[in-house]
Order: C-alpha cells, then sequence, then structure tokens
C-alpha cells in the first residue's frame, strides 16, 4: 500500500470505529493522522517512543496500532465500549506503545522529556517523538518542559506541533493568542522546522533533515494540517472538534476520503 493509499486507508477507520459508537474528536484524529502515518509507521525504529500527547486524537494512533498489527482488528471493534482497552483517551498498561495516559493536555510532552532524558544519560541513540496540538500550547507545562529540553541539550527529542489552528472553544490565536508561532520555540533555543502535515514526503524529508544536523538543541517541527483534513464537511469547522456522525454523514465522509487527493 502506498502513502496515499495509507492515508485515505487509515482514515475511513477513524470515520467507521467513531461512527459506531457515535464518538467525536473525529476531525482532531484526521487532522494528526498524516504525521502518525509518517513517524509512526514509516520512520520510527522498533524501540523508539512516541507519545501522543493530544489524547482525544486517539481514534488515529488506534487505528496505526491496528496496521501494524499491535491491535487487531476484533479489539479496535471495541473501541469507546464498556470494559475496552481503547478508551477515548489513550491509557497506559495494556501496550507497550501506549506509555502513559494523555487526553489531560500538557501532560505527554514532559513524559517524553523524561524519556529522552532517561536516553540521553544511558547514552544511546534512540530519539523519542510526541506529538502535541496546537492548542496544547497554552498549557504552562509545555514551556517548562521545553525550557527543560533545552538546558538539558535533549538533541534526541523531537516534537511535533498539529497546527490545524483551532481548538475546543475558537481559534487558537483568539483564545491564548499564537502560543504555537514557531518563533518562540526559536528564542528558547530549539531547531525548528516547519513542513505539511498531510504531505507524507514533506514529513519524512524534516525528519531525515533533523537526522542530519549536529547541533546541541531539541527539535521542534510546526506541521501545518487543517482539522478534518480529507473530509469536505469537517475541513476547518470548529464544531468538528465534537460532533459524532450520523449513518448518512458516514457514507458522505467515506466518499470524501476515497475521492481525495492527497
Amino acid at each position: 500500500m502506498d502513502h496515499k493509499e495509507l492515508q485515505k486507508s487509515l482514515r475511513k477507520k477513524i470515520l467507521e470505529i467513531c461512527h459506531k459508537v457515535k464518538s467525536g474528536h473525529i476531525a482532531c484524529s484526521l487532522s494528526c493522522i498524516d504525521l502518525i502515518i509518517a513517524i509512526m509507521i514509516l520512520y520510527k525504529k522498533n524501540n523508539e517512543d512516541f507519545i501522543l500527547s493530544k489524547g482525544h486524537a486517539a481514534a488515529a494512533l488506534y487505528v496505526a496500532l491496528n496496521h501494524i498489527g499491535v491491535i487487531d482488528d476484533d479489539l479496535l471493534d471495541t473501541f469507546y465500549k464498556n470494559g475496552t482497552k481503547l478508551s477515548a483517551h489513550p491509557s497506559p498498561n495494556s501496550f507497550n506503545e501506549i506509555p502513559f495516559a494523555t487526553g489531560s493536555l500538557g501532560h505527554g510532552f514532559p513524559q517524553a522529556v523524561g524519556i529522552a532524558l532517561s536516553n540521553k544519560l544511558k547514552k544511546n541513540d534512540l530519539k523519542t517523538y510526541v506529538l502535541l496540538s496546537d492548542g496544547e500550547t497554552n498549557e504552562g507545562t509545555t514551556w517548562e518542559a521545553a525550557h527543560f529540553s533545552v538546558v538539558k541539550e535533549l538533541t534526541n527529542l523531537i516534537v511535533i506541533i498539529d497546527d490545524n489552528k483551532l481548538q475546543g472553544f475558537g481559534k487558537t490565536s483568539e483564545v491564548l493568542g499564537d502560543t504555537s508561532r514557531i518563533s518562540k520555540f526559536n528564542e528558547i533555543g530549539f531547531d525548528t522546522f516547519e513542513c505539511s502535515g498531510h504531505n507524507i514526503s514533506d514529513i519524512l524529508k524534516v525528519l531525515r533533515e533533523i537526522e542530519k544536523t549536529t547541533n546541541n538543541k531539541p527539535k521542534l517541527i510546526l506541521a501545518n494540517t487543517i482539522k478534518g483534513k480529507g473530509v469536505s464537511f469537517m475541513e476547518n469547522k470548529l464544531e468538528w472538534h465534537y460532533l459524532p456522525i450520523n449513518d448518512e454523514l458516514l457514507s458522505k465522509s467515506i466518499s470524501d476520503v476515497e475521492n481525495y487527493t492527497f
């Protein structure tokens, strides 16, 4: 399966599992699924950590783990149901690939920093990847973790911001200002990069560029994304942060994804 077919296939799985249990956070998952595909499926080593700090996009993480065989189809079908291991936000202790509970925004980044520091002290070459929402840069813990990363010279830490410019209650720029600006991370000492968050080749190109850097700075990728990417009536619509889809909208969504040109 090539990149573009994989982008479509996992989008359809997100739509289907969310429709089945009438759950929301669909557009948030469609916003970051391409980043997860590039980093977790196509790029990172098996023993490197990926932390989904924007845990409300758990559906995207679960379908990716399903694709690589960590979660089987029967288990994926239990998403968001009573007694499931696949709760609305990722919880630990079921899969090695989900080491921490995330979803309370601002928690995943500090946890990733701890892993990166541990790997540095062990003097191995493992990298730690952490995916944040742009709204998550409103959180104080984000900036504490960021400053700590710089002081400790965590060159093995790669922070990715899903910059779709919308958060739960409005445009990110209008809630607390544009706290995800790349210049802010530059100013405190990050090595920063920017890419399309929906172009797999572009994401992989930046990751390879990061591998070649030799400075002592932690890395940050600002990924320009669209909330609800691939579904016409969801794209850039705040309300689809929460809304579920009915049978009619599922059919329309699947059709949109199948005909989308990535």
